[in-house]
């Protein structure tokens, strides 16, 4: 039985604000663009802002109206970048096995620590009070026996706290909550479930597997499994994955674009690209990543965890999935850009999951399109691109008549 950890920087960007400003730390405020533009977004607020019901993202212009002391603060991006590799120099004082979701969250494997550091549970409590000690930021963490649980336990209490999920309990802890809290069930997924009746945890780990997956495929057969506390992903070592490739793919618009339609034609042309580029180097995907600038020139960058991948349809559904939850400015945007990254090969070895009961016809269809793609890569490689393509990034309005 593993122990992981996942630690989770609370309100991690206004955090470092407060510490370049401690006068802040006692007014309601949060980290945006551009302040004096009341379309800019929250990327951050402190816990005194929370309780004005102020939320990331929101605009500018409606938080000020819940709140009309919030006081706004650029964001310092190279400031974020310092703190967060300071704090995951802390996590590899205990364990070598640390892997950065993001900027602001780290999985550790601290299963072989417990030598020298004592149980998970006093490891966390360790590195919670130096984080804050030495750094001055406080962090969540969720302590379970895999990494989609830890994941939700450090989601569970907020700020500067430690939560459990053991093994005998964790279907008394997980089972009541709502569905949304497992790991890569986002808004759309969210929705299909809660149509099918599925409205806990509880509800989707004593449900049909095959049912799930009949409605959301791969992703079903994954929630599914998590719902059930199986999860084998391995913590990876920090080393590894510094240097991780990437791809990516950008446009810069000679007009703004105000609609989201037109949007996601154009995510979807670069996800074609990028799809194509992974399958011809024989890579998957694990994360994607999508960047807005807007009209103002400021940026959102964005990334989500997927399922291993290289299937267009998989990447395009969770960019797309991206752009509705974050974007919601009513400031045209002049450029996009969408990257995958924690690329492995496509002939990678992987855990065989004993309670794997994913049917035989998924696989065959998952098999088809993987060689339906090929066959479309090679056409393309051959002929050009614009010659056969995904029918949802064909330009309609060209084959009208």
């Amino acid at each position: 039985m593993r122990k992981i950890l996942h630690c989770d920087l609370n309100n991690f960007f206004a955090s470092v604000e407060c510490l370049r400003n401690p006068k802040l730390k006692n007014v309601p405020m949060a980290v945006c663009g551009d302040p004096n533009t009341r379309h800019g977004i929250i990327l951050a607020k402190n816990e005194l802002a929370k309780k004005y019901g102020i939320y990331t993202p929101e605009t500018v212009f409606s938080a000020k109206k819940k709140c009309r002391n919030l006081v706004l603060v650029r964001s310092h991006y190279e400031d974020y970048k310092k703190y967060s590799n300071l704090v995951n120099n802390i996590y590899l004082k205990y364990t070598d096995r640390v892997e950065k979701y993001s900027i602001d969250e780290s999985s550790l494997d601290v299963t072989e620590s417990t030598r020298l550091f004592g149980n998970e549970i006093e490891i966390a409590y360790k590195i919670k009070e130096e984080v804050k000690n030495t750094l001055g930021l406080t962090i969540s963490v969720g302590v379970s026996f895999n990494k989609s649980l830890a994941k939700l336990g450090s989601d569970l209490k907020k700020p500067d706290a430690v939560t459990v999920i053991p093994y005998e309990k964790f279907r008394e802890i997980i089972y009541p909550l709502p569905v949304e809290e497992l790991l890569y069930v986002g808004k759309k997924a969210k929705e299909t479930l809660n149509k099918m009746g599925i409205k806990t945890i509880g509800d989707l780990a004593l449900s049909n597997k095959a049912r799930i997956i009949k409605h959301l495929g791969k992703l079903g057969a994954q929630i599914h499994d998590y719902a059930n506390g199986i999860d084998f992903e391995q913590v990876k070592k920090y080393d590894d994955i510094k240097g991780a490739k990437s791809f990516s793919k950008g446009m810069t618009f000679k007009d703004d674009i105000f609609d989201m339609a037109k949007l996601e034609e154009k995510i979807r042309v670069l996800a074609s690209e990028i799809s194509r580029s992974l399958r011809n180097n024989n890579l998957k995907c694990t994360v994607v990543s999508l960047s807005i600038k807007d009209e103002d020139f400021y940026v959102i960058n964005r990334q989500r965890k997927i399922p291993k991948t290289n299937i267009f349809k998989e990447i395009v559904d969770s960019l797309i999935d991206l752009l509705y939850i974050n974007y919601k400015s009513e400031k045209g945007v002049r450029a996009i850009t969408v990257s995958v990254s924690d690329l492995v090969s496509e002939n990678s070895q992987e855990q065989i999951n004993m309670f794997e009961i994913l049917e035989d016809d998924k696989k065959i269809e998952n098999d088809k399109i993987e060689k339906a793609s090929k066959v479309l890569d090679d056409i393309a490689t051959k002929y050009g691109s614009e010659k056969i393509n995904f029918g949802s990034i064909i330009n309609k309005e060209k084959y009208k008549k």
